[in-house]
């Protein structure tokens, strides 16, 4: 199996790949990953598309190939493709991450399961819509947005776990950002009461404007699961680990864990969800 060759060097041919679509977390995307021309009565006959249709595994092998100055992750010899139609490629010092995409597709048993794909998702995200334009200028703006009513401003003073809690947890993180970034933060009890200087916006906003796409689309991801702004600045720029972002993005639900306990496949599966996607954040990100 792939998952047994992890280590090899990625320029080694490994056993052949196809080209898929890359189906996001949950949702099976309409765009379609065609390699062929549409037919003149519907779409493109390939891989593709018969994946999509059947949600089945038709392919034998995943491998990862030189392409260029670049990666790319094959099944049986071809390689993926982004929904917008883009091959999969990666630079060559992301090879953990081509790796763990190579993964993802090789440990799709029968039927496909788009959840178990969130390097693919996100590493796709960045290939297609954040490197410039439109779509990462209305993303900017869409996460600048959550600071207004952000996880880690919310405090509330009952119960006992919680405000424990909320100190351990956020109190540092606010900290850091207040003087790291030279900006204001403002705590609150309320939605109705929530905003944040336009000055510390602007500040972060100059802030986006310097990541590139795979720093922009981990920060898209860690912001809209972990609802904060500011974790997943912390997430991005390395000032936190996943472990540390999960907490802190889980803080009242741990609280009610501790006082009334857990609850059997809601409060087990957010953990490990959390987690998975915060993983595949942070491994966009290396480049090893």
């Amino acid at each position: 199996m792939f998952a047994a060759r992890l280590g090899r060097c990625a320029s080694n041919r490994w056993p052949a790949a196809s080209s898929t679509g890359l189906l996001c977390p949950r949702t099976i995307p309409r765009a379609r990953w065609n390699s062929t021309a549409a037919a003149a009565d519907g779409p493109a006959i390939s891989e593709t598309n018969r994946a999509e249709a059947t949600m089945k595994r038709f392919w034998e092998d995943v491998g990862i190939e030189k392409r260029g100055s670049t990666l790319a992750v094959t099944l049986d010899g071809r390689p993926l493709k982004t929904p917008g139609g883009k091959v999969l490629t990666l630079p060559q010092n992301k090879s953990l991450l081509a790796s763990l995409i190579a993964a993802e597709w090789d440990h799709q048993a029968t039927l496909l399961k788009p959840h178990a794909l969130p390097a693919t998702s996100i590493a796709a995200r960045a290939v297609d819509d954040l490197q410039e334009g439109v779509t990462r200028a209305e993303v900017q703006e869409a996460l600048l947005k959550y600071l207004d009513t952000d996880t880690v401003c919310f405090y509330q003073d009952h119960p006992p776990q919680l405000e424990r809690l909320q100190a351990e947890h956020w109190d540092p993180l606010l900290d850091w950002a207040r003087k790291t970034f030279n900006v204001e933060i403002n705590k609150a009890e309320s939605l109705l009461s929530s905003s944040q200087p336009a000055e510390t916006k602007e500040k972060f906003r100059k802030v986006l404007a310097k990541f590139d796409q795979w720093e922009m689309a981990a920060m898209e991801r860690a912001t809209y699961v972990t609802k904060s702004f500011i974790i997943a600045l912390g997430l991005v720029t390395k000032h936190l680990t996943v472990e540390q972002a999960a907490l802190a993005a889980t803080v009242e639900v741990c609280s009610q864990i501790e006082r009334w306990g857990e609850v059997e496949d809601t409060h087990d599966v957010d953990y490990h969800d959390v987690r998975r996607q915060l993983g595949s954040a942070a491994c966009l990100l290396s480049n090893v």
